[in-house]
């Protein structure tokens, strides 16, 4: 891997990060009192749904190796969270909130997919 590829996808990744933690801070002014991590599930449904449409994407045009490499795996992977997704569980099921663990956890992972498909679905749509 070239030191430009790895410049773009840190520079990438920095942006991801700095967009995750201003879409946090968005939703948790929207909802002060809401004892639900939607921020993370809002972040990882968005990632879910560019991935599918980005390497479906990927899949029927050219797509520069260091653009994918920035949008992929730096952008999306510093936008989307798993550890964060993990410690938002924990805290909730050590606080006894088990019915809104399990909705995090099945909203995360089902709506996820469902937009990763959608992403799929219309790159398929544009290249019928």
């Amino acid at each position: 891997m070239s030191f430009t590829t790895i410049f773009y996808i840190g520079f990438g990744g920095a942006l991801g990060a700095i967009l995750r933690s201003l879409t946090n801070g968005f939703v948790s002014k929207i909802f002060p009192n809401l004892a639900f991590p939607l921020g993370t599930l809002s972040v990882n449904v968005i990632g879910g749904f560019f991935i599918g449409f980005l390497m479906s994407l990927a899949s029927n045009i050219h797509m520069d190796i260091n653009l994918k490499s920035f949008l992929v795996t730096g952008f999306l992977g510093g936008l989307t969270t798993f550890s964060t997704f993990s410690y938002e569980n924990m805290l909730l099921l050590q606080s006894g909130n088990y019915t809104n663990a399990f909705l995090n956890i099945a909203s995360n992972l089902f709506l996820s997919l469902l937009f990763c498909y959608f992403g799929f679905w219309i790159v398929k749509a544009m290249y019928a």
